[in-house]
């Protein structure tokens, strides 16, 4: 029998991002995000929310771009301070190490480290609740070469990235591979 819970901002899994903008003086910056995903195949289009509490809000709002950075497991620490820091007082590329990347296709910078690196341009602003859910369109996906796999996509298995945990706020890595993707349910089909 399942129990109700009422109404919760909970599902599994979360991802957790780090999104990065510059700020009004030029100044990069990166926050850890886990309300988002993949929200359009044509144009390639990825969602975040975003309270309109944080700094990196306003950056997005005012340079109409940003960038999804995919951590790995080896990240995060760095990925969990980026979410407690505010840019408004820190640095958060000279404390972390990150090497901040200017795009050449928009205005944002996104992190050198980091395995996989989506390139947006922001496309539409919804206002929720305390949330607002910027979508951006995929300018470009960019992969250190070494995580892909051998269909010349990211691996997931070399990634290794990170999902959190909203109800325990804990951070947790990618379970087994399972099976393949519209294939292991083929058995049911007439």
């Amino acid at each position: 029998m399942k129990k109700s819970l009422g109404a919760k901002a909970l599902v599994y899994p979360a991802p957790v991002w780090i999104v990065c903008t510059y700020d009004d003086d030029g100044k990069p910056n990166a926050m850890a995000a886990a309300y988002g995903g993949i929200c359009c195949s044509q144009p390639p289009c990825v969602t975040v929310s975003l309270r309109k509490a944080t700094y990196t809000y306003g950056s997005i709002v005012a340079r109409k771009a940003y960038t999804i950075n995919v951590p790995s497991e080896a990240q995060v620490v760095e990925a969990d301070y980026v979410g407690i820091a505010s840019g408004r007082t820190e640095n958060k590329f000279a404390v972390t190490g990150f090497t901040p990347v200017k795009s050449d296709l928009i205005n944002a910078p996104y992190i050198a480290e980091v395995p996989l690196v989506l390139e947006c341009k922001l496309l539409h602003t919804l206002e929720i609740g305390l949330h607002t859910q910027f979508i951006g369109e995929i300018m470009d996906v960019k992969v250190e070469e070494d995580m892909l796999g051998t269909d010349g996509l990211p691996d997931i298995r070399k990634i290794k990235p990170l999902v959190y945990a909203v109800s325990s706020r804990a951070y947790f890595g990618v379970g087994e591979y399972l099976g393949d993707a519209f294939a292991i349910g083929k058995k049911y089909r007439r």
